[in-house]
């Protein structure tokens, strides 16, 4: 993706922010209130017609349980945070027990100088 647009930002954030917010059973009523803001501001985010302020976004990460590479990982192009990227996908999906032996197995291989 060369040229990304403003519009193209508005429109993957608004799909993944409704994606998120039906996954968490949440409604747009609900999540206006959990967010502190309007209805019809959630309503034009998730229809890509609005941006997102960053703090909007931050508090839409911490509410909905978003993680930042979910967010941006279709504008990477740059191919060594885009292996990172996948690496981390897909160590979130790994039940929290692999998770743990992973991050043991990590530290293992960070004190190997």
């Amino acid at each position: 993706m060369n040229s990304i647009s403003k519009s193209d930002i508005d429109k993957n954030f608004g799909k993944i922010l409704r994606d998120f917010r039906i996954k968490n059973q949440l409604t747009q009523e609900q999540l206006s209130e959990k967010l502190g803001i309007s209805l019809k501001y959630i309503s034009r985010i998730e229809n890509g017609n609005n941006g997102v302020k960053t703090q909007t976004l931050i508090r839409y990460m911490n509410i909905l349980g978003i993680t930042p590479n979910t967010i941006y990982s279709s504008f990477i192009t740059n191919p060594i945070p885009a292996k990172n990227i996948e690496i981390s996908e897909k160590i979130a999906s790994l039940p929290d027990d692999k998770k743990d032996f992973l991050n043991s197995i990590i530290d293992l291989l960070k004190d190997l100088k």
